[in-house]
């Protein structure tokens, strides 16, 4: 479930550059937002919002769309987080393929990406919905298909599809808004297999048997990490091995099935 600025963000702390964005006296970034304590004020929202604007360094270009700055606060903890995964992967992927000159056969190493603000940055949205999130204006615009890539993201899978990775893209977008995904995820540059096989969306009217324990086409009773560790799982037993599972969100990594886990900054929206 996702949970808006005005609903979650104040009484969770989002961790950024290292330290945490929101004052004393509310829950860590791996604090579910029921637990914060309030023995002192939250804090103010207009002031939260300047924050996020001075992190994100917002900036509306010609036509009016917000878009962050590469040289933001923002951009610069991304940039950290993928220079780390670009060297774990080089390394695991290197480890992965070695026994193939030993003649053993083995899983072909993977990534899988989260897509809403690990792929594709979607700040332009929670500024003009002032931080309030709605399925009807959230679906018309993921079908607009103009979403910019996340700083770094693409040129990471084109390394990774250098080193011999496979990429995957598992989203917690509905099966209905493939079309655009894909559109906007060729558009920004990410020169992959994009097909319904590499990009995994939410099915609620069929889910994939390998949810069957909480999810059937009458009830779709996942959480988001039933959903995202259980594809995991189901792309490991695939012939796959996981060494790197990327996201903005805590639930997209939680579970298992991946060697490493890689969080991306996200300040403006909790996803449970």
């Amino acid at each position: 479930m996702r949970k808006s600025l005005r609903v979650a963000g104040i009484a969770t702390a989002c961790a950024v550059a290292g330290a945490a964005l929101y004052g004393t006296g509310v829950a860590t970034a791996r604090t579910h937002y029921t637990e914060a304590r309030h023995s002192s004020e939250p804090h103010n929202i207009g002031s939260l919002v300047g924050e996020l604007d001075t992190y994100y360094g917002a900036t509306a270009d010609a036509n009016g769309v917000y878009q962050a700055s590469p040289k933001s606060g923002y951009a610069k903890d991304v940039a950290s987080v993928l220079s780390q995964a670009k060297q774990d992967i080089k390394t695991l992927a290197k480890a992965k393929g070695s026994g193939k000159n030993q003649g053993k056969k083995q899983a072909k190493p993977a990534i899988v990406l989260d897509i809403d603000d690990t792929s594709l940055l979607s700040f332009d949205y929670e500024k003009k919905s002032n931080y309030v999130y709605n399925d009807a204006t959230w679906n018309a615009y993921i079908t607009k298909a103009d979403r910019p890539a996340v700083f770094g993201m693409p040129e990471l899978v084109t390394y990774a599809k250098s080193q011999g990775v496979e990429v995957f893209f598992l989203s917690g977008l509905s099966e209905s808004l493939r079309a655009p995904a894909v559109e906007n995820l060729g558009k920004v540059g990410y020169k992959t297999q994009l097909d319904a096989g590499h990009v995994i969306l939410k099915n609620k009217t069929a889910p994939p048997a390998y949810l069957s324990d909480c999810a059937t086409a009458a009830a779709w009773n996942c959480t988001t990490v039933q959903y995202k560790a259980g594809t995991r799982k189901h792309i490991e037993a695939a012939g796959y091995d996981i060494i790197g599972s990327f996201g903005d969100q805590y639930s997209d990594l939680d579970g298992g099935y991946a060697e490493k886990t890689y969080k991306l900054p996200n300040p403006t929206y909790f996803v449970s």
